[in-house]
């Protein structure tokens, strides 16, 4: 089992916190996002991480993790970003991590231990967080539907009532090589301008239509995808409140330039 961060994104909605690196450097509780994830993803058990960069991606060197780089991320989506990791995809079962989200090694390995070849994480309790998120809940909610098997069968799509969404997607998935295979597959039928506009969601929405079997893990800890500064400002208030509980900090690095901190 490998790791995959999708790092190439500038994330122009976080303004002048990414002008000088990526998204995933952002600080929460006084750590990159960075070091939440691949402290959670290798405390999960998956020692070979790897990012995909793109914005300022050399600020990601000397952390641990293998570099692929993505030349057109300013031009493409995320699935984009995926299919620059296919050498590893191909390779082994891979845990796909969104690099502007936090979430407890217990996340991980409930996706690992989650059956299929292509497997997400979300959070059937995602309301109370979105409502402090978020002045109108349904601007942002997307539909989320699973059946009796915990196979999703709808994802991504636009919704009127709360009562549409049994979860929400939390940017984290396992992928196999027979999965990667599939998603190869689809990604072969669309023309060159679609597969670059392509977000993963709607890759998932696809595959779920022509068939592929994709299913759910269910996760009750504490997460959150940090979209703007001003979620991160709500999560800071969440954590010193209690609200939100973080998992041990990262400690085999300083979070700053990459360095290994005393000790670690």
């Amino acid at each position: 089992m490998r790791g995959i961060i999708l790092a190439a994104g500038r994330g122009s909605r976080m303004g002048r916190l990414t002008d000088d690196g990526p998204k995933c450097l952002v600080k929460l509780a006084g750590h990159a996002l960075f070091d939440w994830q691949i402290s959670s993803i290798r405390a999960a058990g998956v020692e070979q991480l790897g990012a995909v960069t793109g914005w300022q991606g050399h600020r990601l060197a000397n952390h641990g993790v293998d570099l692929i780089e993505n030349p057109r991320w300013a031009g493409t989506n995320m699935v984009a970003s995926l299919g620059c990791a296919s050498v590893w995809l191909e390779a082994e079962p891979c845990i796909v991590s969104y690099s502007d989200i936090f979430y407890h090694p217990e996340a991980v390995r409930s996706l690992i231990a989650c059956p299929g070849d292509i497997a997400i994480a979300y959070d059937p309790n995602w309301l109370d967080l979105w409502k402090r998120r978020f002045a109108d809940v349904l601007s942002d909610a997307e539909s989320f539907r699973l059946d009796a098997d915990g196979r999703v069968i709808e994802i991504g799509g636009r919704v009127a009532t709360i009562e549409q969404i049994g979860g929400q997607y939390m940017g984290l998935l396992k992928i196999t090589p027979r999965g990667w295979t599939t998603i190869r597959q689809s990604l072969a039928a669309l023309d060159g301008g679609t597969r670059d506009r392509l977000d993963m969601t709607s890759l998932l929405s696809r595959l779920i239509k022509a068939g592929a079997g994709i299913y759910a893990a269910a996760i009750r800890s504490s997460w959150g995808e940090v979209d703007s500064a001003t979620d991160l400002a709500l999560y800071e208030r969440m954590i010193a409140e209690g609200t939100i509980v973080l998992p041990a900090p990262p400690s085999f690095y300083d979070g700053t330039r990459g360095e290994r901190a005393p000790g670690g």
